[in-house]
């Protein structure tokens, strides 16, 4: 016979039922990370999202941040220090005041999690929670329930068992600046001529954009190669330009558009940007449609203000979403 006495106690054991159920979700959460080759624990991801989302923190508004006591994010930091993920810094007017920030490694990371492993396990979290009414104890019951039935990890698996190979972000590097030239001259000169600012920025790659500040990202596909690639141009303190996105058609049907563009507007995020802005034509509609999709939107002053810089140029648009 089966006995379990923190369901058998009902609301007397609640805390610790809950906890049961954390600590088994948790240890599925950390066979997802080791499968995706992620080097970190569960517990210390919200700490990685929390430094996504909001910039750099200090020891105090991380503990508000993630609703956890100073101890347990001194914990988290000391780890994440320790695999080169964030950098912890004091602040010169106040010794006593230490800053949290992502490193470079940091940053892939977050990036990578927040496109290719944030969303499977949310999905796959709503659907362990769908349909879920009632007292918050037969609640309970239907998750372990479902959870026997067959763990978060495995759920996760199963969705991506049913999507394309999952995509991966690579970093800008010298070798890698012939496709940031090829795969945007292809499209450009499918649809419009290349112009002078064209060449500049694509025969130029770290002069023009990684030099003064800004980020080139690719993505690859797993058994293709790299299919796409995307550009943030510093053009003023904490304002950039997003800038050379390119997609070749060997990534049609992978969306690998939106898992660039996803990533692009995070390190833009990580970056320290206050204004994100595009410059584009009413002829690339379906990139409208997916720049409108992620928080873009259409906008005169950055038309007036920047619109001349391509001959090509009828359509500004500003990033309206969080940064």
């Amino acid at each position: 016979m089966s006995r379990d006495v923190l369901a058998d106690f009902g609301a007397v054991f609640l805390s610790s039922r809950l906890k049961r159920l954390a600590e088994r979700m948790q240890g599925e959460a950390a066979t997802v990370l080791r499968n995706a080759g992620v080097p970190i624990q569960p517990g210390q991801m919200p700490l990685l999202a929390a430094l996504d989302r909001y910039g750099p923190l200090t020891i105090s508004e991380a503990v508000e941040a993630l609703g956890v006591s100073q101890p347990a994010v001194t914990r988290t930091v000391t780890a994440l220090v320790a695999l080169d993920l964030v950098a912890l810094t004091r602040d010169h007017k106040d010794q006593r005041q230490k800053t949290i920030t992502l490193t470079a490694a940091g940053s892939t990371l977050a990036d990578h999690a927040s496109v290719a492993l944030w969303p499977q396990v949310g999905a796959a979290a709503v659907e362990l929670c769908e349909g879920l009414a009632g007292p918050l104890l037969d609640q309970i019951a239907t998750l372990e329930r479902r959870l026997a039935e067959q763990p978060l990890d495995m759920r996760v698996a199963a969705m991506l068992a049913r999507s394309a190979p999952p995509l991966v972000l690579r970093e800008f590097t010298d070798d890698l600046a012939p496709l940031f030239h090829d795969i945007n001259a292809e499209w450009i000169r499918t649809m419009f001529a290349l112009e002078d600012t064209d060449r500049d920025v694509l025969q130029n790659p770290r002069e023009r954009i990684i030099t003064p500040g800004g980020a080139i990202l690719f993505v690859e596909a797993p058994g293709v190669g790299i299919v796409g690639t995307c550009a943030l141009q510093k053009t003023a303190e904490r304002q950039f330009e997003l800038t050379k996105m390119g997609v070749s058609a060997a990534a049609r049907g992978r969306k690998a558009g939106e898992f660039l563009l996803t990533a692009m507007i995070a390190r833009a995020r990580n970056m320290g940007a206050e204004t994100l802005y595009l410059l584009t034509s009413r002829k690339c509609a379906a990139a409208i449609h997916l720049y409108e999709k992620l928080g873009f939107e259409h906008d005169a002053d950055i038309m007036a203000r920047f619109g001349a810089r391509y001959a090509r140029c009828d359509v500004a648009m500003r990033y309206c979403g969080v940064l």
